[in-house]
C-alpha cells in the first residue's frame, strides 16, 4: 500500500485525492488587496494539501496530550540559504499557526515543508 507522501506530490495530487476538481480554482481579488493575492491562493492550496496528507484526522485543540506538528522556517540563516526549512515540535497551549495547516506527524510537516516550500515562501514572504 503507497504511503500518502507517495500519491501527493503536487497541489492537483491533494486535489484529486479530496475529489476536488483543481480547474475550480479561478479567483479575483478586489485591486485594494491584490497585492496579497499570492499569499491567499497559497494559503488555501497549503490548506488542502494538509487536508489531504492528514487523511480525515483533525487537531482536537481540547486535547493537550495530542501532539501536533507544523513546518518550521528559519529565513535569512546565517549559511545564506534564506528560506531553510527546520523542525519543530509545538506542544504548548498557545498557538503559532492555524489548525488547518497542522499535520498529525512529524514526517508528514517535515516532507510538507520540503515538499511544498515554495508555496509556503509565496504564503509567509510579502514581496
Amino acid at each position: 500500500m503507497a504511503k500518502i507522501t507517495d500519491k501527493i506530490k503536487t497541489f492537483e495530487d491533494a486535489c484529486k485525492v479530496l475529489g476536488i476538481n483543481s480547474e475550480d480554482f479561478k479567483i479575483t481579488y478586489p485591486d485594494n488587496v491584490s497585492h496579497h493575492a499570492k499569499a491567499f491562493v497559497a494559503h488555501m492550496k497549503l490548506v488542502i494539501i494538509a487536508e489531504a496528507l492528514n487523511e480525515g484526522w483533525k487537531p482536537n485543540w481540547n486535547d493537550w496530550d495530542e501532539w501536533k506538528y507544523y513546518p518550521w522556517f528559519r529565513m535569512g540563516s546565517p549559511s545564506g540559504g534564506g528560506f531553510s526549512y527546520h523542525d519543530c515540535v509545538y506542544d504548548c497551549t498557545s498557538s503559532h499557526v492555524g489548525s488547518r495547516l497542522c499535520f498529525k506527524s512529524r514526517e508528514l510537516a517535515k516532507y510538507a515543508g520540503n515538499q511544498f516550500e515554495g508555496l509556503y515562501k509565496e504564503y509567509f514572504v510579502l514581496e
